[in-house]
């Protein structure tokens, strides 16, 4: 006899039982234990005798506290005893898969790139031609689209081998150091869809080695950024340093930290206004065959220093001020379009991509001769700054009242 309401019922539960007799079976079968793998936290890529050498940075398990953990925990702890918390392996290759599998060889645990944060590029390789080498990376199911891409000054595997005294590794170190986001800062992806964009260029920060004084200890090694390595059809054809880089931000519109620091011609002594908001827009015009773009850039000051004695309630003060600003970052915009432009013909400012967006048909029967009509783009750029908060202090504290420019 069949009691009512069974059938039903067992549909029910059917499939409670059945997920009740898988779930002891379960477990993390993709689960990787510290002691089986290596853990990269970056790599570093040079020429070297017409090969390709990989360098990787390794993160040491008993130096950083590692202990029997999978690789989805919170490790933790401090150094071990003075270990060096990473140590540097490298190999060469004709391919960078290739010197990866010549790697893999003379280490006895799995290379895992899942912690992969910092890509350095040696300056040799650069400009030789990165494409073919970012494919592997693009391709690599470990590797991530995030991590960050630098050009150093000489070897990548010098970077590397740096031992910074604040962080624990120098890939550490420079991906703080591009967090700042004083300079450029750019992942892997930002770097692929740069090199497939219209203009095909691209910008990288560059980094390197700045030695201990003299007489200082030989592992005080610091990184810096200085400048950016610019690109052309994958190819570095050249740098500009820190000043023209912040043009290049400008007109990017991806500045957002700076600090300048003007001489008011009314007053003996600088003014110094820190950055608070920026933004700027790219307006491209096509006028009877000539190309022109208007950069248009607001940017939003703080004053965080007076040693001009200069009076900031008064507005014919903070007017003054803001025009000197402008035509400052006007002429910051103005060398680096001077440089870049001008010099290395690398449309890396996207001026491509807005031609593109605002006049898609002129753009498709231009876009073969871009590279002939990026250099003559006529360029107009219009500044404005506002001063909004003059400090704690609107008077110089330390100075006589009958001493005030006002």
């Amino acid at each position: 006899m069949i009691i009512p309401g069974w059938r039903r019922l067992s549909r029910t539960l059917l499939p409670l039982f059945l997920c009740g007799a898988v779930l002891p079976i379960a477990g993390c079968w993709d689960r990787k234990e510290i002691n089986d793998v290596l853990l990269v936290s970056a790599i570093g890529i040079d020429k070297t005798n017409e090969k390709v050498e990989l360098s990787v940075q390794i993160v040491v398990p008993k130096a950083t506290g590692g202990g029997q953990q999978s690789m989805g925990g919170g490790g933790g702890g401090g150094g071990g005893g003075g270990t060096n918390p990473t140590f540097v392996n490298s190999a060469t290759g004709a391919t960078i898969a290739d010197a990866m599998a010549k790697l893999q060889e003379q280490i006895s645990r799995k290379i895992f790139w899942g912690q992969l944060k910092v890509l350095v590029i040696g300056e040799k390789l650069a400009k030789e031609g990165i494409r073919e080498h970012v494919d592997y990376l693009a391709r690599h199911p470990q590797s991530r689209l995030r991590i960050h891409v630098f050009v150093s000054k000489g070897k990548a595997a010098n970077i590397l081998e740096v031992l910074p005294p604040l962080e624990k590794s120098s890939a550490e170190s420079a991906r703080e150091l591009a967090n700042l986001q004083f300079g450029m800062n750019k992942t892997m992806k930002e770097l692929l869809q740069m090199l497939k964009g219209e203009a095909g260029a691209a910008a990288l920060p560059r980094i390197e080695e700045v030695p201990p004084k003299t007489g200082g200890e030989k592992d005080h090694t610091t990184l810096r950024l200085n400048g950016t390595a610019v690109f052309k059809k994958g190819k570095m054809v050249g740098y500009v340093n820190d000043e023209l880089t912040r043009g290049i931000l400008w007109v990017r519109n991806e500045i957002k930290r700076a600090t300048i620091t003007i001489e008011p011609k009314e007053a003996k002594g600088r003014v110094s206004l820190e950055l608070i908001r920026a933004k700027t827009q790219r307006i491209p015009h096509i006028e009877q065959g000539t190309w022109k773009m208007t950069l248009k850039a607001v940017a939003e000051d703080d004053v965080v220093q007076n040693a001009a004695n200069l009076d900031l309630l008064q507005p014919t003060v903070i007017k003054m001020l803001q025009q000197q600003a402008e035509k400052d970052l006007e002429n910051r915009v103005y060398m680096a379009l001077e440089k870049v432009q001008k010099g290395m013909k690398a449309d890396i400012f996207g001026f491509a991509e807005a031609f593109h967006r605002k006049y898609p048909k002129q753009w498709a029967a231009a876009k073969d001769r871009w590279d002939q009509i990026f250099p003559h783009v006529e360029v107009k750029v219009d500044a404005k700054v506002y001063i909004h908060r003059p400090g704690l202090s609107t008077e110089p504290p330390a100075v006589p009242e009958n001493e005030v420019h006002k």
